[in-house]
Order: C-alpha cells, then sequence, then structure tokens
C-alpha cells in the first residue's frame, strides 16, 4: 500500500544527524499509512510537476490512484518502503524517529536514510545545481517557478579560540512554503549508502 500527498509545511531541522519532518492532518489517508510503516520520501516538485502536484493535494488517495491518474512513475528505493517519485529531480528518504501532536498537524520528525537526485543537476565538480531543476513554489494559493540566481553565499574569516583562521559561511535563513510529495509503500532498494547520503544531505541543504 502507498500513496501521495502534497506537503507544505516541511523543512530540514538537523545537520547531523540528517534530519527532516513533515506536518500532517490527521484527517488525510496518507496520516494512518505514515503511522503504520514508519517511513516516507519527500519529493521536490518543478514546474512541470505543478498539476499534478496541485491535484494530488486536493483529492483523496482513498478515492483515487493518484499515480495512475497523473502519469507519475513510482521508483524504488532500498531504504524504506515508499517509492520515489520519478518524474522529481530529487527525493529523500525518510524514517519516522518522533510523532508530535500539536493541534492541526502532526509532526513527523524524520532521519534522513538515503537520498535520490536526477545525474544531470551534477556539475563536474560534483556541485547539485538546483537551480536546473525549474522548481517550483506555493504561496498563499499559487504556484511560482523559481528562477533566476540573486546572490551567492559570502565568506569570512573569523578567529577561533586555538588561534585558527577559520573561513565561514554568512546566511540568511529564509523560512517558507515548498510544495515537496512524498509517499509510502512496501519494501524496496536505493543507490546511496548512508554514510555517501548523510553527506549529500549536508550538502543540499547549504544550497536550499
Amino acid at each position: 500500500e502507498y500513496n501521495m500527498l502534497t506537503i507544505a509545511w516541511t523543512g530540514t531541522i538537523c545537520t547531523d544527524p540528517p534530519m527532516c519532518y513533515i506536518s500532517v492532518r490527521k484527517e488525510r489517508h496518507s496520516y494512518d499509512i505514515i503511522r503504520r510503516t514508519g517511513e516516507f520520501c519527500i519529493n521536490l516538485t518543478t514546474e512541470a510537476m505543478a498539476h499534478a502536484t496541485d491535484w494530488c493535494g486536493v483529492r483523496s488517495g482513498r478515492d483515487n490512484n493518484k499515480w495512475e491518474a497523473m502519469h507519475l512513475t513510482p521508483v524504488k528505493n532500498k531504504h524504506v518502503g515508499a517509492p520515489l517519485v520519478g518524474e522529481s529531480p530529487l527525493s529523500i528518504c525518510c524514517r519516522v524517529r518522533q510523532v508530535i501532536e500539536l493541534g492541526s498537524h502532526d509532526m513527523f520528525i524524520a532521519d534522513v536514510v538515503g537520498i535520490s537526485v536526477d545525474d544531470a543537476l551534477i556539475d563536474e565538480t560534483g556541485k547539485l545545481c538546483l537551480d536546473k531543476a525549474n522548481l517550483a513554489a506555493f504561496a498563499h494559493g499559487e504556484y511560482f517557478e523559481l528562477g533566476k540566481k540573486i546572490g551567492m553565499v559570502r565568506r569570512h574569516q573569523r578567529r577561533s579560540l586555538m588561534g585558527f583562521e577559520q573561513s565561514l559561511p554568512e546566511r540568511l535563513l529564509v523560512i517558507g512554503k515548498r510544495n515537496l510529495m512524498f509517499r509510502q509503500t512496501q519494501k524496496l532498494p536505493f543507490s546511496h549508502d548512508l554514510a555517501a547520503s548523510k553527506q549529500f544531505f549536508q550538502h543540499i541543504m547549504c544550497q536550499f
């Protein structure tokens, strides 16, 4: 059994160990599946997936086969039972560590156990180029494509307590909604080992 659900409330909560969260309403069909399996995959959505993302957010898996209706492809992985969305440029495999009841939503805090990324988004230096993914974003009932680069991380030198110079990034934390899709299913294989996934997840977070 597996399903897809469009999620607005999600994000990174820890670098080491790599962890993230999603918040889900109890009445959603996927809620009980995640509770029972303890697994899910987060899949970034793109401009081309905007219609499917919206459709999967307003239809229930109780009444619809979302994969067939939106012509999306379930892809097996070895870390969790949830398949990846084949059309997504980047997917994050997660295993639930804790569930916190908050009110309208319950928060599923999860460990990241695997990552899959489109090879076309990795340049010759190994850098992840998410700007090439044509990612989509959601704000106040509307969908937007993410576009041009407006800056980059600026580094400065800071002296440590031991007297060594350290190069540290100056970052502005921007909080907002990302439209991500995830799904649950029976057990399936994956290409990245855990150590590589942790390292790559930290690389991804630096670019979000």
